[in-house]
């Protein structure tokens, strides 16, 4: 049997376009002759769709667009993701469901039986979980249909497994002779590898031949990685699909031994990096409607990086970069602006703020009578920035960018209303070390970015003569105790070396413990690590827990 794997972006809510979207691509997938066809996980309404779920004209909308989708379904079967609905009671009104369309109707559906809640998922808000997973026969073929979590709990793969079921396994059970996933998966940094190995894990564990296809896109702050892929009975390859953009796969899962794929050829983790934030941003920019983008450029390697990140994934006609020197800002940043700037052919405008900054100081000068110049006059700067920015979006319809990074965002190095301002933050996830290492990934064919913005010390310049390091130990030694606490929930004692005596351990968690609030205030971050600044990320604000030693 010939399978077609349709991986496809969705937009959340754009229900037609979805299924013209869908009817498209499985048209091409026949005509190349499939004879049952995939698409994702709630592909009709988008995933995820949170508290649009509630909804009751969403869910009308989704069912109409079924019915509508099933008419032009013909001989050959195509099994799609949606929201179904629920008939028990007691229970969630929803399913997250999976309908095989055929000769123009809905004729078999299933239901998902794990619904994840941890991380970025909530999905038992709103969903009930399916009793038993789904057998539907075609050409003679059990097939066994899972949804995403479903085919996530193998045992001989997670050293603790975080349901007690077994979907995969309970259809095997039934008898199932091939395994389909519908998916919307969402990546980080490692996730195509270890969701490829899993599978291969499921595929020799039970014997069958399987096919994952997998959502691609950016929604809100996560972005879908695609790579789907089809597997033997022995867990060995026969077609993977391409990473961060859309690919329809076919694939003869029982007669395609002779043509599999020997090892899987993932990119570089700094080309996929840079793939995942230039798709992130790409769709967070189109499915909110807007055609451009503006950020700061103060000659620093984050600006320099965002910049790359935007031009990449819009096109420079649709970058404008904003350099905004006080007199704090040295020659040789403002030179570096503007060399980026004319090395990605994007737009560059120079607003000076000191004359701004000058009247605020006057403004302030009672009140501010017998203290000295501190941090309210830095952040000033900041703020003033901030508001040339969002004026400047406001007059041109321009989408704003923020610049700042996830080691910058943990110690609460931002400032809320000035370089925290505007609608996303594209590397906010990314740590400066990475940010380090994707500047050199993009100059490693031509000095895009200006070498000095890489190799001169990280600063604000917001006083005379300062650096990130006056307050900070190195990026490495900091970016090290963030992942230590923030992603893998260390105490101090498993995070202390000797580049990270107990002070500076100590200093680093009490400020990521302080700043809570500064990241509920935060621009959407694109998530690219296992735990990121955002909606997967659940710490009050007020609350005085101290981490233990």
């Amino acid at each position: 049997m010939i399978i077609g794997l349709l991986q496809l972006n969705p937009t959340i809510g754009a229900f037609a376009a979805n299924r013209e979207k869908l009817l498209a691509a499985y048209r091409e997938a026949v005509a190349r002759g499939a004879e049952f066809v995939i698409a994702p996980e709630l592909f009709l309404c988008g995933y995820p769709p949170r508290d649009l779920l509630l909804r009751e004209d969403f869910i009308e909308a989704n069912a109409a667009t079924l019915a509508e989708t099933a008419e032009s379904v013909g001989s050959v079967p195509l099994a799609v993701g949606h929201a179904g609905i629920n008939p028990i009671r007691p229970g969630r009104p929803l399913t997250n469901a999976v309908s095989v369309l055929h000769e123009g109707k809905v004729a078999w559906q299933t239901t998902k039986c794990l619904l994840p809640t941890y991380d970025v998922f909530d999905e038992d808000r709103y969903f009930e979980p399916g009793a038993r997973p789904g057998i539907f026969e075609w050409k003679g073929i059990r097939i066994g249909i899972t949804i995403c979590e479903d085919i996530w709990n193998d045992e001989d793969f997670w050293p603790e497994r975080r349901y007690r079921r077994d979907p995969v396994r309970e259809l095997i059970q039934a008898g199932a002779q091939v395994i389909l996933n519908l998916s919307a998966s969402p990546w980080h940094l490692g996730k195509e590898t270890t969701r490829l190995a899993m599978l291969q894990q499921v595929a020799r564990d039970e014997g069958v031949p399987l096919a994952q296809v997998n959502a691609v896109g950016g929604n809100d702050e996560l972005i879908f990685d695609g790579h789907s892929s089809a597997l033997n009975g022995r867990g060995e390859i026969l077609s993977l699909g391409k990473g961060f953009e859309e690919d329809t796969l076919l694939v003869d899962l029982f007669n395609g031994d002779s043509h599999c794929i020997p090892k899987p050829s993932f990119q570089p983790p700094e080309k996929l990096l840079f793939e995942a934030l230039s798709l992130g941003l790409r769709d967070y920019v189109h499915k909110c409607g807007f055609q451009s983008v503006i950020l700061g450029l103060s000659g620093g390697i984050d600006s320099a990086v965002v910049a790359c990140i935007a031009a990449h994934a819009l096109g420079p006609d649709k970058v404008t970069g904003v350099a905004m020197p006080a007199r704090f800002s040295s020659p040789g940043s403002l030179s570096d602006a503007s060399d980026l700037a004319r090395n990605l052919g994007i737009h560059l405008q120079t607003i000076p703020i000191e004359p701004a900054f000058e009247m605020m100081e006057k403004t302030l000068a009672p009140a501010f009578a017998g203290r000295p110049p501190n941090e309210a006059e830095e952040n000033l700067q900041s703020r003033l920035r901030g508001i040339t920015l969002m004026a400047l979006s406001n007059k041109f319809g321009s989408l704003v960018l923020t610049t700042g990074n996830k080691s910058e965002m943990a110690v609460g190095y931002c400032t809320l209303y000035g370089d925290m301002n505007g609608a996303l933050a594209p590397i906010a996830d990314v740590l400066k070390t990475e940010v380090y290492r994707l500047a050199n990934w993009v100059n490693q064919r031509q000095a895009v970015i200006p070498p000095s913005s890489i190799t001169k010390p990280p600063s604000a310049e917001l006083r005379p003569n300062q650096m990130d390091q006056d307050s900070l130990p190195p990026y490495p030694v900091l970016d090290r105790i963030i992942q230590k606490y923030i992603v893998h929930h260390d105490k101090k004692s498993a995070i202390v070396n000797d580049e990270a005596p107990p002070e500076v351990v100590s200093d680093i968690i009490n400020k990521i413990s302080h700043t809570e609030y500064k990241r509920r205030q935060a621009a959407p971050a694109l998530k690219v690590s296992p735990r990121a600044f955002g909606m997967g990320r659940q710490i009050p604000i007020a609350q005085r827990f101290k981490a233990s030693p």
